[in-house]
């Protein structure tokens, strides 16, 4: 069985995260902007001679052409024309041959990004082939997993962000994470909530390590679940190992370099809570990695997840795979249309026995939010679908 042909769909799907619009719009690359009023997604289909077909994601969000051509140029050639894996060790071998074809152009950043989103689609091929789940592949023990509602920013604004985390926590969430950066609005966010519900907070690498260390200081009465990447640059590894000392667990490894990244990360002891994202960190053969790096040094993981296309489906399958306590990140917002509509909305849910990954998109769905769809075969030829 071959690989005979590959699509490249960008959407973007409006949102409805219950914000006022910004007083002044912003050129922004965060997902989690007030500017922001859609999110892009950056999908993979791999078509196979047999007549199946696997999906993967890559991550890019506003960058999403710069992870299309790496796809485009790079990613789709080098797999078109293989022999499709017929178990987890041959997708491992075939992926780090492509890394190694392709490492002159960067181990990170876009091409990395877009080998994740071929190695997701390997998997769902094949839980295809062999007519099981990924969970059951990955060998989880468990079928049921739950929801963590992961917020937009809401500007710094303490009212605004009281409201919201009520309204998430009046749809069944028990865990939520803010994307706010001052203490005035976490603080808010904690008072209006019950102690029973755990807060973590994101702030997107924003402080220098003393700056860091005050703002710890003011936060750490409020007991966070963790706060996550502190410091700027991400990859300050000595910063963080002292900052955590502090007594406020941290998290990062959204933007390490790749699950080798993890090795220094954990190592350095720079966190309490590792976080690969599947659609960056190179896909489920390198996120499962990094699940064994952090059981060797007692390190727990919850993966980062802001997607909502096949990147979303391979966390919810690896969360199924990490202990009972471990929740999914999903964004909370109202989408204008659900790309997997037969997908469960609710906060804990079960997932699919369904092959592979359990869930096709809605064709409608990508023919209305496309931004670009393109098609490679195996002869060379690209074509806009």
């Amino acid at each position: 069985m071959k690989i005979i042909a590959t699509e490249i769909v960008r959407i973007a799907i409006p949102f409805d995260a219950h914000r006022r619009p910004p007083a002044q719009q912003e050129t922004t690359f965060n997902a989690a902007s007030p500017s922001l009023s859609r999110m892009e997604a950056l999908l993979v289909k791999v078509e196979t001679d047999s007549g199946l077909c696997g999906w993967g994601e890559a991550f890019g969000h506003l960058a999403n052409p710069v992870s299309e051509q790496a796809l485009r140029t790079l990613a789709a050639p080098f797999f078109l024309n293989r022999t499709l894996p017929t178990n987890q060790h041959e997708i491992a071998a075939l992926m780090q041959e492509a890394e190694k074809a392709l490492h002159a152009f960067g181990r990170s950043g876009p091409v990395r990004y877009a080998l994740s989103a071929f190695d997701i689609a390997l998997w769902d091929l094949l839980g295809q082939r062999q007519q099981a789940p990924l969970w059951r592949l990955l060998g989880a023990q468990r079928q049921e997993i739950e929801r963590y509602a992961s917020l937009v920013s809401y500007d710094n604004d303490p009212q605004e962000v009281a409201t919201q985390v009520l309204r998430a926590h009046r749809q069944g969430y028990t865990s939520l994470k803010l994307h706010e950066t001052t203490f005035a609005a976490i603080n808010a966010a904690r008072q209006a909530l019950p102690a029973s519900v755990q807060l973590m907070v994101d702030v997107n690498c924003p402080w220098t390590p003393e700056q860091a260390a005050e703002q710890v200081r003011l936060l750490h009465p409020l007991q966070l679940g963790w706060l996550e990447e502190p410091i700027w640059p991400p990859d300050d590894y000595s910063g963080l190992a002292q900052l955590r000392r502090s007594g406020v667990p941290l998290a990062a490894g959204e933007n390490v370099d790749g699950d080798m990244g993890f090795i220094s990360l954990i190592a350095r002891g720079a966190v309490d809570v590792a976080q690969p994202s599947v659609a960056k960190v190179g896909g489920i053969s390198a996120a499962l990695r990094v699940f064994r790096q952090a059981q060797q040094h007692g390190v727990q993981v919850v993966p980062h997840c802001f997607y909502y296309g096949a990147g979303m489906l391979a966390t919810a399958h690896l969360v199924a795979a990490l202990p009972d306590s471990v929740k999914m990140e999903i964004p909370c917002i109202d989408f204008e249309a659900d790309l997997y509509p037969t997908l469960p909305k609710s906060v804990r849910f079960i997932l699919s026995d369904r092959p592979g990954l359990g869930y096709q998109p809605d064709p409608a769905v990508i023919d209305r939010y496309c931004l670009s769809h393109i098609r490679l075969d195996a002869e060379g030829d690209s074509r806009h679908v």
